[in-house]
């Protein structure tokens, strides 16, 4: 009996899944270690964002190709067989995923959250609060112990000389464009040296862990703007307000969170079609060889 391809609303259902599952545990870690200090260093949150994602892909890729990232999802329209006419279907579920995610944390974690602020002299939606909104959207530099005075200061000169809007927009093109160069290239059945389909996942997720490990402290590590935007638009609402959206970095929130990955991963994909795969052997040129 042959397999009938899922139907658009199940690939739809299978993205706000895969999203929710990558949200859920990853700004969860970045919860545990912001507010109950659970957490010690950037490893330990990056490897849960990298598991992350490999259950997300284990548990819906075989429904919805597990894309949970809409610059994963314009890419594989720009380069692969995906239908540009899912582009926005995918997306939307993708930012659904991730608001629902941030909507269940907040629900677990808002006594915990409060309590913080409390201690840190934080008002929610006033400057200084990036540090709590960050559990959930981005920010670049990063808001911790080292720039949360500034932030509290609204400093953002002092802000702007760690780590400015270009920085953070190339650091963010560069991640994603070696994100989607290796999806890309785990995912060609014609790519005789990636490991077996199965492991796939696991070398993506790691793939991941690697890049928020050498970004995370700068931009937080977005990758994705479904991860930053579900989150941004749900801390909006829950009282974070100017905080968040414009917040301190202005247009940057477009430019870094939303432009730069769905740019880097769209490069990915045109580095590994057009440079890459190019390089194969042709199939007939495989069958002389093994003969």
């Amino acid at each position: 009996m042959s397999r009938t391809e899922p139907s658009l609303p199940a690939r739809c259902l299978a993205e706000v899944l895969g999203t929710f599952i990558l949200i859920f545990f990853g700004c969860g870690a970045i919860h545990a270690a912001t507010v109950m200090g659970a957490q010690q260093g950037v490893w330990q949150v990056a490897i849960v964002w990298g598991m992350a994602v490999t259950l997300a892909i284990y548990v819906v890729g075989g429904i919805s190709g597990a894309h949970i990232n809409p610059a994963i999802t314009v890419a594989m329209a720009i380069w692969r067989d995906f239908p540009r006419s899912h582009i926005l279907p995918y997306i939307g579920s993708q930012l659904l995923g991730a608001f629902l995610a941030s909507a269940s944390l907040f629900a677990i974690y808002h006594p915990h959250i409060a309590e913080f602020e409390e201690q840190q002299q934080i008002v929610r939606g006033q400057p200084g609060s990036e540090l709590t909104a960050s559990c959930y959207c981005e920010f670049y530099p990063a808001p911790g112990e080292g720039n949360l005075q500034l932030y509290k200061d609204a400093n953002h000169e002092a802000l702007e000389k760690k780590i400015c809007g270009t920085a953070a927009f190339a650091a963010e093109v560069l991640g994603t464009l070696l994100l989607a160069l290796v999806v890309f290239a785990l995912t060609d059945k014609a790519n005789i040296g990636a490991p077996p389909i199965y492991l796939g996942p696991i070398f993506i997720g790691l793939t991941v862990a690697l890049l928020i490990s050498v970004l995370g402290p700068l931009t937080q590590a977005c990758l994705n703007p479904a991860r930053d935007w579900g989150p941004r638009i749900f801390t909006y609402f829950a009282g974070w307000k100017d905080a968040v959206i414009p917040g301190p970095n202005g247009m940057g929130i477009v430019t870094v969170y939303i432009i730069a990955p769905t740019l880097g991963a769209t490069l990915g994909g045109a580095v590994y079609s057009l440079v890459l795969r190019r390089q194969y052997p042709a199939e007939d040129e495989d069958t002389i060889s093994a003969e």
